[in-house]
């Protein structure tokens, strides 16, 4: 599809509707407001998701609203009170949209999936990634629709996976590339600067799957009967100490599975 021109609001200034959450969502509004002049750009609303634990009063994107005297919302049904919006953002906000909410944007509602697409839909894709053993990963900016992380590619950033990473490594690699694609694609969106590619036209060259959340519960639990390979994989996919760790399953028994006993297996 080609370059789509966009209108702008009444006034000056592209009225933008920011939803985010954890470091990567904390760091894209933090540019939103630093840049804001040179944006020509009016952060009017935002929308955070706090429920991980990689949520913090450091990364709050709440918090960071309220001291620069931005209205803080909740629930998405808010999206409709409010009016004269041209964007709406999403960075890792971690709600799926209503069609009616998505629409209160003018121009143009995206999301920044922290993953390729449309290799890997969803959630936990970082784990699923080292249990594939992928060649790559990246990170999408996408236009936003009510199917989960299905809407057209406008931007994406991809590296080469090398060695043997944890989920950590995965994810802080993929956090600093993710922060890196919003603050270089910002203005080419606001400008209307883009071409938006279907994942559809993709398929030919490129796998798909989605996971959903809950399908963290059964990756984490580790057959004592797989070949030591397999139980690894499995485990640095896993073990992010923020979260609950993995279990190792041995017949009837089980036990946590933790950094020490990942360094024993031979």
């Amino acid at each position: 599809m080609g370059v789509i021109p966009l209108q702008q609001s009444e006034g000056l200034k592209n009225r933008i509707v920011f939803m985010g959450g954890k470091q990567v969502g904390f760091s894209s509004l933090l540019f939103l407001l630093e840049n804001a002049e040179i944006l020509n750009i009016e952060v009017v609303a935002v929308f955070e998701n706090s429920v991980s634990p990689l949520a913090s009063e450091k990364n709050s994107a709440r918090i960071l609203a309220i001291e620069n005297d931005i209205p803080v919302y909740s629930e998405t049904d808010q999206l409709l009170k409010l009016s004269n919006i041209d964007f709406i953002f999403s960075v890792q906000y971690g709600k799926i949209l209503k069609p009616d909410e998505i629409a209160v944007a003018k121009n143009l509602a995206l999301n920044l999936h922290m993953a390729p697409l449309p290799e890997y839909r969803g959630c936990n894709q970082f784990s699923y990634a080292i249990i594939d053993q992928a060649k790559y990963f990246g990170t999408t900016l996408h236009v936003l629709e009510p199917d989960t992380d299905a809407g057209d590619i406008l931007f994406e950033k991809r590296f080469e996976i090398t060695g043997e990473p944890f989920v950590t490594q995965l994810y802080d690699q993929t956090l600093e590339l993710s922060i890196d694609l919003f603050k270089e694609s910002v203005q080419l969106i606001l400008e209307g600067k883009f071409r938006r590619i279907t994942q559809k036209s993709l398929l030919n060259s490129r796998s798909t799957s989605f996971h959903f959340r809950k399908e963290i519960d059964s990756i984490k639990r580790i057959d004592a009967t797989w070949p030591i390979e397999k139980q690894k994989r499995y485990f640095r996919a896993t073990y992010f100490p923020q979260f609950s760790p993995p279990v190792l399953v041995n017949n009837s028994s089980e036990k946590l599975a933790d950094i020490d006993w990942y360094h024993q297996l031979k």
